[in-house]
């Protein structure tokens, strides 16, 4: 059954699931004016996770858009366009193996993360090479409310190189002096339990990928109730799966979202690149 659109703000929205996640036709998102940005950026927030078939873009084109959202991030180990500084690059084949599948949501290990992240398809396998979005506000709110009063007292710590491999660790420590490694690559501390500046929900802010420890916590303690949310994190009625197509272009909110994608494709070539507009410091 195909569920109906509707007009949200003169968008016509396609909702994909019961808690998140939408499909918006008739958009050229490089030619927007400013009433129609601003409608996308407040379905955004409502349905955390946004695509848009059919949007041929430049490299430059993505930057310009994502710069009319705010401040770029630009990601210090992994490969830019060549064409484009601010664009992230990921491009798997026979050679190299995808690497992107593990829940997270991008750049947490800086003071001020991304809040949008801004993905376009270039070249998609045959088979396989879908993107998994999870509710992160679902998620807490499916918690009971005891372990919502526990956890609402505590942080987490947030590092790129949560298990480094010899050679990461060699970057990260060739990688300037102390405050400009920690600047880029953390590790950094946040609320476990973050709050959205503009819709005000709130959401588990802890990964699989970057989260390290909780300090208020012993280890053996850190590690059983985070072992404990990740696995709540883990159940399927929190999840949105989108299979791509070439020239789809993808928007998720970070602050209320983690994603992984799935590496199920080798050796098929999938090519995609990635804007980061940077947010505000999680509270």
């Amino acid at each position: 059954m195909t569920i109906a659109a509707h007009i949200d703000g003169g968008l016509a929205v396609h909702p994909l699931a019961v808690r998140f996640g939408a499909r918006i036709e008739g958009v050229d998102l490089s030619a927007l004016d400013d009433d129609t940005l601003a409608a996308v950026e407040a379905a955004l927030v409502q349905y955390k996770v946004l695509f848009f078939a059919g949007q041929r873009w430049t490299a430059a084109q993505q930057v310009a858009f994502a710069r009319r959202l705010g401040d770029l991030h630009r990601h210090p180990v992994f490969d830019r366009h060549r064409d484009a500084d601010e664009l992230v690059v990921f491009a798997y084949d026979e050679t190299r193996r995808g690497a992107n599948d593990t829940w997270h949501s991008d750049v947490s290990f800086v003071a001020e993360p991304v809040k949008y992240s801004i993905l376009h398809a270039e070249e998609i396998p045959p088979l396989g090479g879908d993107t998994l979005w999870l509710d992160a506000e679902a998620a807490y709110d499916g918690l009971s409310a005891f372990l919502k009063d526990f956890l609402g007292n505590l942080t987490s710590e947030h590092f790129f190189f949560k298990n480094p491999t010899p050679d990461a660790l060699a970057r990260l420590l060739a990688e300037g002096d102390a405050d400009a490694r920690t600047a880029a690559f953390g590790p950094v501390v946040h609320p476990l339990v973050r709050t959205h500046p503009v819709n005000g929900r709130r959401s588990l802010y802890v990964s699989r990928a970057f989260t390290t420890r909780i300090p208020e916590l012993t280890p053996i303690e850190s590690d059983h109730v985070l072992r404990l949310l990740f696995e709540h994190l883990d159940k399927p009625e929190f999840h949105l799966r989108w299979q791509w197509q070439a020239d789809t272009v993808a928007i998720w909110d970070n602050r209320s979202t983690q994603h992984l994608a799935v590496s199920d494709y080798f050796p098929a070539r999938r090519r995609v690149r990635r804007a980061a507009v940077l947010g505000e410091r999680p509270r």
